[in-house]
């Protein structure tokens, strides 16, 4: 027979070791309801998030697999204009160890920062252009574009258009309809007047330049005040001191914002893994230009930051066989593009839309 003694009344009773403790709603009368609240919620559901990403970067960081390692740090690394110099070198040292391995061979990927008193302008002839796409091809060929034989594996950032030009005809005034009126529609509609803005994309003619075709070539216009970079919703997208208006790869989330906000159809979205051959990869790269790119996300010309930035032209201006694409430093009186703004006939595209492109149209 044990002798039971009774807690004294408001004593609180410690549950034997190893027994459950009743749920506190167990008792209706002292239950406590507490209230979730979001705040609440998202700082306990962060955290766990956090926690299980923290621990799967170590998990990945542990098995060896250095490539799966590479880029994860690069997943989460900081966007580039915000990156300290310490960073961004950390990020480029990632990049070429990952880009080497990957093509078989050694890959620079240059930082090289905009120069103070440099501003970037790009002037083009457009009578002297010929059509032959000798800029597209390098352009491709630089800048490490995707050249797949699928739809959506193709991506040019230069666009060529190949436009009609007529004339008026006195012999043509009578062939309109109604027949022999012409009231309602004048012959002249039938056939090229002047130049049609609507061009052909793509053409393969046997010879350029063609007989009555003039040639439009079209880019990124690298503008003053780019719409673009108003709407990216993650600001992976914005101008360079310099000018060109670049983007932050790992930092694009695809969402296609900025090519319909674009007037001049400039960028391109990979659709599918870009094919990029490994001995047709250039190796000379920078991390904001022609470094290679992955599924999903938005690229562009920069104006081949990886040359212009060391004092060369960009690919597009060398290979041109007429001399008609014009590049330098809108700063620089003496510069060719300066020259050409001050001397010809110049006009920018769609100029009432108030991009302020630095991008020049001129003709003699």
């Amino acid at each position: 027979m044990t002798n039971q003694v009774t807690p004294p009344a408001g004593a609180a009773t410690e549950p034997a070791p190893g027994a459950m403790a009743p749920p506190a709603s167990a008792d209706p009368a002292q239950a406590v309801v507490t209230q979730p609240t979001r705040r609440g919620f998202l700082r306990s559901g962060g955290a766990l998030s956090l926690s299980s990403l923290m621990g799967t970067a170590t998990l990945m960081a542990q098995t060896g697999e250095a490539k799966a390692a590479i880029e994860w740090a690069e997943h989460f690394q900081k966007n580039y204009r915000l990156m300290t110099a310490e960073e961004k070198t950390e990020a480029r040292v990632r990049l070429e160890r990952r880009h080497s391995a990957e093509y078989g061979k050694k890959v620079s990927v240059d930082t090289t920062e905009a120069q103070p008193g440099v501003l970037m302008g790009y002037a083009l002839n457009i009578r002297k252009c010929i059509g032959c796409r000798r800029c597209v091809k390098a352009c491709v060929e630089e800048n490490n574009q995707s050249r797949g034989s699928r739809p959506g594996e193709r991506i040019e950032w230069i666009q060529v258009l190949r436009m009609e030009r007529g004339e008026f005809k006195q012999d043509k005034m009578n062939q309109g309809y109604p027949e022999g009126l012409g009231i309602q529609v004048g012959g002249n509609a039938y056939s090229p007047s002047g130049q049609v803005l609507e061009g052909q994309y793509y053409y393969a003619p046997d010879k350029v330049p063609e007989k009555d075709a003039t040639y439009m070539p079209i880019a990124c216009m690298q503008c003053e005040k780019p719409p673009c970079v108003k709407v990216c919703p993650v600001r992976t997208t914005y101008r360079e001191a310099d000018g060109p208006v670049v983007i932050d790869y790992n930092w694009c989330i695809g969402c296609k914002m900025c090519m319909n906000a674009c007037p001049y159809w400039a960028r391109r979205f990979n659709l599918t893994t870009p094919v990029l051959p490994k001995e047709a990869m250039n190796p000379v790269t920078h991390y904001l230009g022609n470094r290679p790119r992955m599924r999903g996300v938005v690229e562009k010309c920069h104006w081949c930051l990886q040359r212009t930035r060391h004092g060369r032209y960009p690919a597009c201006v060398e290979v041109c066989p007429v001399g008609a694409r014009k590049f330098g430093n809108l700063l620089d009186p003496e510069s060719e593009v300066s020259q050409v703004l001050a001397r010809k006939n110049v006009f920018r595209l769609k100029a009432e839309l108030n991009t302020f492109p630095k991008f020049f149209y001129f003709y003699d």
